[in-house]
């Protein structure tokens, strides 16, 4: 899972970025000049490994990741006035997900852009900033389609019709400012528009960068933000990013113990794994091979043929059955000699779906 970070410069992306990588990347406030990227790694938060780890005993445990780039560059009227293109558009397009940091914290030594702070206008801001990449890649496809048109066989001409007037749908809910997410599209056009890889399209976590005098009044933002976006692609969660930083320095027990004292039930990456989880549609499966004690995400819904796929290719053209153990099973017999007792192991085909937790010893030929 790869997510981009994006927001107005002087909104602390690069301390959210640094909290959930424990990165160590400068964030002296600046505008920036030219893009930049900052790519770091985090593993994906999974209690279970850790039960899992007691009855397996592995050599080794691999945790699910999510790869972060932090990107600099995206500044109010790039849009509309240059267009989002190039490399910039490139890291975001490639994006499951587009964390958006947005400034609520006031810092007289760091002056907002805007010259005040207001959460809400700041996503409106980069909202637009999306839509106008969306419709500037839209009109070149129009374009591109009448010309396609002048030429066309008789028996192409339905499907460039029928592309073009999804496009036309699509361009008139973006001009009303409505992205992607929200316009009612079937998930046959949603295929459809697949490949364009539009910025709307994506879903938005937007993480609340908030000063630690805010910490209390955390529910209560993200509940008046939340009534605004009550969207199934929208997710908002208010975060203290400079504490969260701060906290990554130290040992897990301090951070733990700072937490309690502050108010705080559990880490930001916690927090922002499970909301990204939520906004993507992922479950998590767990295998056990040569020692190793693996964690995997996939969306739900993926079949065990696919599951294996996700391990290796081999194993997906080569499979056989799959071996499935919940993980509430095993946890209750204690033991996966006790759960093989009980019968609770089961044969499944390619075609099964696979559940959150999961252990699946795959049974592959090649």
């Amino acid at each position: 899972m790869e997510i981009g970070i994006i927001g107005l410069p002087k909104s602390g992306k690069t301390t959210i970025f640094n909290a959930l990588t424990r990165r160590s990347i400068t964030t002296e406030p600046s505008i920036p000049t030219k893009l930049t990227t900052n790519i770091g790694i985090a593993k994906v938060p999974e209690p279970r490994l850790e039960v899992l780890e007691r009855i397996f005993h592995p050599k080794k445990v691999t945790s699910a990741e999510i790869r972060y780039v932090d990107i600099a560059g995206l500044t109010k009227g790039l849009g509309k006035t240059e267009g989002i293109g190039g490399q910039l558009l490139n890291y975001l397009s490639k994006a499951d997900a587009l964390l958006h940091v947005v400034r609520a914290f006031k810092d007289d030594r760091i002056p907002h852009i805007e010259g005040s702070v207001d959460p809400e206008r700041d996503i409106a801001t980069l909202n637009l900033e999306l839509i106008f990449s969306d419709l500037s890649i839209i009109e070149r496809r129009l374009q591109r389609i009448q010309e396609i048109l002048k030429g066309a066989k008789p028996q192409e001409r339905d499907l460039i019709v029928k592309e073009q007037a999804l496009l036309h749908k699509v361009k008139e809910c973006l001009e009303k400012e409505r992205p992607i997410w929200e316009q009612e599209l079937t998930p046959e056009e949603m295929r459809n528009l697949a490949n364009f890889q539009f910025l709307t399209a994506k879903p938005v976590l937007v993480v609340v960068n908030i000063d630690e005098s805010q910490i209390t009044q955390c529910s209560t933002i993200e509940a008046e933000l939340c009534r605004r976006y009550p969207k199934t692609h929208f997710r908002i969660l208010a975060i203290c990013g400079k504490l969260e930083m701060e906290l990554t320095q130290l040992n897990e027990s301090e951070a733990r113990e700072f937490r309690t004292a502050m108010g705080l039930s559990e880490p930001a990456l916690d927090r922002i794994v499970r909301a990204s989880y939520e906004l993507l549609g992922l479950v998590s499966f767990f295998t056990i091979v040569s020692d190793d004690l693996r964690a995997w995400a996939i969306p739900k819904g993926t079949t065990a043929l696919k599951a294996a796929g996700k391990i290796h290719s081999d194993i997906e053209k080569g499979f056989i059955k799959a071996e499935v153990l919940s993980f509430t099973d095993l946890h209750r017999c204690g033991s996966l000699a006790e759960a093989r007792r009980q019968g609770l192991l089961r044969m499944e085909g390619k075609n099964y779906i696979v559940e959150d937790g999961d252990i699946i010893t795959f049974l592959f030929n090649i």
